[in-house]
């Protein structure tokens, strides 16, 4: 793999399977030494096996993204072990209840805003200083959810509408200190997660799994769905210096699902 992101120190939260494991991975092929957030030690420690075993650096920090100590922390020990941080990826997200917005408890819409909305804000006003120093970047993981006005998807499109609105306006606020403040938006993504929701959605209505994903791949111009691996390496060019010149925008991986036509 090209080495985009040599020498660079990232930050990513939300470490997990599917897009978390892919944009690890793939950052370390790229050049890069990487800071690992999530809740889960024994999750962050096999990433690191992943990442080391490309020959880079890795400094597990087993965080709780929605605690301000615990953000502080993180800064702390990205910057003691690194000394500076290049990029910011907030990857974390958290899911309300799916059912119409008018229903839902405001408990549940709270609690995914404070991952998805509050998290992100707070960890890129607590690194700013270093990325701005590093001429750096943050990455949004954002979705296509925006786009759906489905009922169902409506708690969901709250928090992430919001993260958009945010994106742009830290842009907005960092961009005369030298930091590109960018989002990326997937729709569905082939991975562990979504391919066990597509049996269940099979076996709820007597289809093969084939026949939802083709259900699913067909809104696209490529018939398809993208995989995290095609996320993590859009996602990470924005991180690249080949991005030096973009901020403020938002980047659907999507297979060309949304676009206007």
């Amino acid at each position: 793999m090209i080495p985009l992101l040599q020498d660079k120190v990232i930050v990513l939260s939300g470490v997990g399977p599917g897009l978390g494991r892919s944009l690890g991975e793939a950052a370390a092929m790229m050049g890069a030494d990487l800071v690992l957030v999530s809740r889960t030690e024994k999750r962050l420690e096999k990433m690191a096996e992943v990442v080391r075993s490309h020959g880079r650096r890795a400094l597990v920090c087993p965080t709780d993204i929605t605690d301000e100590d615990s953000r502080q922390r993180l800064v702390e020990a990205t910057l003691a072990e690194f000394g500076k941080v290049d990029c910011l990826i907030n990857n974390a997200f958290g899911i309300p209840p799916m059912d119409p917005i008018s229903t839902l408890e405001l408990e549940g819409l709270r609690a995914a805003n404070e991952t998805n909305v509050f998290a992100p804000l707070r960890l890129s006003a607590l690194f700013a200083d270093a990325l701005a120093e590093a001429k750096g970047s943050i990455i949004m993981l954002n979705s296509c959810v925006v786009y759906s006005s489905q009922p169902e998807y409506s708690g969901y499109k709250l928090s992430k509408g919001t993260l958009q609105h945010l994106a742009s306006s830290l842009a907005t606020e960092l961009g005369p200190r030298g930091i590109r403040v960018n989002s990326v938006a997937p729709s569905y993504i082939y991975e562990d997660v979504n391919k066990a929701y597509f049996d269940w959605l099979a076996s709820e209505s007597g289809r093969t799994h084939e026949e939802v994903y083709a259900e699913k791949a067909e809104p696209t111009d490529l018939k398809r769905l993208a995989s995290p691996e095609e996320v993590a390496q859009a996602a990470l060019f924005l991180a690249s210096d080949l991005a030096s010149a973009v901020t403020g925008q938002m980047l659907n991986v999507d297979c060309g699902e949304f676009h206007a036509r």
